[in-house]
């Protein structure tokens, strides 16, 4: 990957989140004087600006390979960025408070790659202790989740067997047959409805026997029948009456006065 000028400038400058941003004022490296700049934190790097407004940063650390710890100096909230090799530059700087010092050094010195590396490290380490449960890191075989089944509490006990039932009942023309259970004695088929016929075709379900009504539904069914011609001719010729005069009334009307 090729970095240029414009590239770093435009991260520094566009609209993803930063991790830390604030003002620290920053040694010189030729003179002692600290400069007042603006500091951005984008991943591992770390640019400065002259003014919180600039359009460009003034300069950007690499934040790989170096350690961040607190030094002595004359200003207060003092720490310093250290990168091994002899001729590597160490950055100071200063902040404003102590929590600005805190919040800065907490972040630098979690922006590096070989931070996140050690992180995922230590996240698998414990992924895996957990997958192995109690005997992990002593032998323990790993067994994926969802494998493990909770103990009863209680004394085990054998489970009771029970009669084998077919899964789906036997149906005979797409009638379910209850007793068709293996192991359950039939009645022999007497009646010659059921079943299947000699040449092995499978006959209809045998029709329900008709209800037969007993003697007092039977007379007051046929009291109700005798009756009911009677007051059909009186209701008839009830409203068949009230009609006509309806009709008359409706005739006069239209006739008008004579």
């Amino acid at each position: 990957m090729k970095l240029n000028e414009r590239s770093l400038a435009f991260y520094a400058t566009c609209d993803s989140p930063a991790d830390n941003a604030g003002f620290l004022y920053k040694r010189g490296e030729r003179h002692t004087a600290y400069h007042r700049r603006w500091f951005v934190l984008k991943g591992n790097m770390l640019f400065y600006f002259e003014e919180r407004e600039s359009r460009e940063p003034v300069g950007v650390i690499v934040l790989e390979g170096c350690t961040v710890e607190l030094c002595d100096s004359a200003e207060e909230f003092t720490f310093a960025i250290r990168f091994g090799g002899a001729k590597s530059r160490t950055y100071v700087l200063a902040a404003e408070s102590q929590a600005a010092m805190e919040s800065w050094v907490k972040s630098l010195s979690r922006a590096s790659f070989d931070y996140l590396r050690l992180v995922v490290r230590e996240l698998e380490k414990q992924l895996e202790e957990m997958r192995g449960g109690p005997a992990g890191g002593r032998g323990g075989c790993w067994q994926p989740p969802g494998s493990w089944k909770p103990k009863p509490s209680g004394p085990e006990r054998s489970p009771e067997r029970l009669p084998a039932l077919p899964a789906i009942l036997p149906k005979e023309n797409g009638c379910a047959v209850w007793n068709n259970v293996p192991g359950v004695d039939r009645s022999p088929d007497t009646s010659g409805c059921g079943g299947h016929d000699g040449e092995g075709n499978p006959r209809p379900p045998p029709l329900p026997p008709r209800r037969r009504a007993s003697s007092s539904e039977a007379g007051s069914a046929g009291a109700a029948a005798a009756e009911s011609p009677s007051i059909f001719c009186r209701l008839h010729e009830r409203y068949g009456q009230e009609v006509a005069r309806l009709r008359q009334d409706w005739l006069d009307r239209r006739r008008g006065p004579q």
